[in-house]
């Protein structure tokens, strides 16, 4: 039997009862943060490299090879699938007629030790996922929606049949497998990442004035209004996101730090500390924010940075991050790194990297910091962030330079890509050359 889910309280206590302050208006400008994009960067095709691998790897027992017309048809391949494949040698074996994939030994073992660590973090997962729907009003989130955070909050791909069985207390579908449902409210989990901060740094009790740790890039600077309004902002209540906020007067100071508070404790949720703007938007849509909840991403710089990389927006949490650093690593991101280095590693193989080299040692020496190798001393790392480009000042969600030095990476990575098809001798379809194709997968397998 179901337990039965508290009554939130719908009017605030008193030390809750703040006057309403007019929304700020003035415009806050956007400043790059290198090291933050960086941290967007370096993830380039991970996503659906990790797809890939599922597909491959996540059958039991694992298929030894699957015909490439047979990879999911989801996987949001940035291009051809066979050339994906063949850009990481070092992870995917490519056989011919007809064209087949299979894991490298090096692609197995990284995922039977990301098996372990899915094992290990079970239990923190689901107390994740069980705040995740204590966020939501409704106490339930559709399933598809959570599917698309799976890689944020770190769930296995099978998650719907390893997860949500073992804890029948937590969770339930609906009955018509659309809605993933919350069972039991557990009050001792009501407690966000600001409050657990505020508890560990002198106390904290309901309507104290937490103030959002705030990071700015340098060059960053603030209009003398806009600061004196920021700094007004932050003495007013904190208010839980587990909390109902219903009551609060729209389109107000307090409700915008409410939203605020529901943002930040939703990419705390999450291992990378990090979401795409589009599914934190959905997601942010599903809790039944305010309209206009967007506006606070921009309006924020200091809490949140909204990085142009990859064609995309990502949403970073700055106290997360110490520069490209995560400040508190959880054992999934150790994973996703060491796929990270399988990918670098393969393209170096493969002989991808040329006129890159420097930006893939670059990267190595990063990778190998996440895991706590020593690195360069901040000042060097300053100079290197600070040589590529000037910083540059934009209104909030603007960022038309990152998004034409993305394309122009593309536009590269397509150039190479015809000049292989045509060294392949591959027009249209990669069937129709299986004689010439085979000499190359040989040559990646062998990779």
């Amino acid at each position: 039997m179901r337990a039965l889910l508290p009554r939130l309280p719908r009017r605030p206590g008193p030390e809750l009862r703040v006057p309403a302050r007019g929304l700020l208006e003035a415009r806050v400008p956007w400043v790059r943060d290198r090291a933050l994009d960086h941290v967007v960067e370096r993830e380039r095709h991970l996503v659906p490299f990790l797809l890939a691998k599922d597909a491959l790897l996540s059958a039991a027992p694992p298929p030894h090879a699957v015909p490439l017309h047979s990879l999911p048809s989801t996987i949001p391949f940035p291009f051809r699938p066979l050339r994906f494949l063949r850009l990481y040698p070092s992870a995917f074996a490519l056989s011919p007629h007809p064209v087949a994939v299979s894991p490298t030994p090096r692609l197995a073992g990284i995922h039977s030790a990301e098996a372990q660590v899915l094992d290990s973090t079970r239990a923190d997962a689901a107390d994740r996922l069980l705040r995740l729907l204590m966020l939501a009003p409704a106490r339930a989130l559709p399933l598809h929606l959570v599917a698309r955070l799976r890689l944020d909050l770190g769930l296995a791909p099978d998650f719907p049949r390893s997860l949500l069985p073992n804890y029948p207390d937590y969770f339930a579908l609906s009955r018509d497998g659309a809605l993933l449902e919350l069972v039991c409210y557990r009050k001792d989990l009501a407690v966000s990442a600001m409050q657990s901060y505020a508890q560990r740094t002198g106390g904290y009790k309901v309507g104290d004035a937490v103030p959002f740790p705030l990071s700015f890039p340098r060059g960053f600077e603030l209009d003398k209004k806009v600061r004196k309004w920021l700094d007004d902002w932050q003495r007013l209540p904190y208010i839980s996101p587990y909390e109902d906020g219903s009551h609060l007067t729209p389109r107000s100071d307090i409700t915008e730090k409410r939203t605020a508070a529901v943002l930040h404790e939703v990419l705390s949720l999450t291992v990378g500390k990090k979401m795409e703007k589009e599914v934190l938007v959905k997601l942010g849509e599903a809790l039944r924010l305010p309209p206009g909840f967007r506006k606070v991403l921009a309006r924020h710089p200091g809490i949140f940075y909204l990085s142009h990389k990859l064609r995309t927006q990502t949403v970073v949490l700055r106290e997360s991050f110490r520069r490209h650093m995560l400040v508190d690593k959880h054992p999934m991101m150790g994973i996703r790194y060491q796929y990270l280095h399988l990918m670098h590693m393969g393209q170096e193989e493969a002989g991808k990297c040329k006129g890159k080299g420097r930006k893939t040692v670059r990267g190595e020496q990063m990778i190998g910091e996440e895991f706590g190798a020593e690195g360069e001393n901040d000042d060097e790392e300053d100079e290197e962030y600070d040589d590529e480009e000037e910083e540059e000042d934009m209104e909030a969600g603007v960022a038309s330079g990152d998004e034409d030095s993305d394309d122009d990476d593309d536009d590269d990575d397509d150039e190479e890509g015809e000049k292989e098809d045509m060294e392949a001798g591959v027009a249209s379809g990669d069937e129709d050359s299986d004689d010439e194709d085979a000499d190359d997968t040989d040559h990646a397998a062998k990779g």
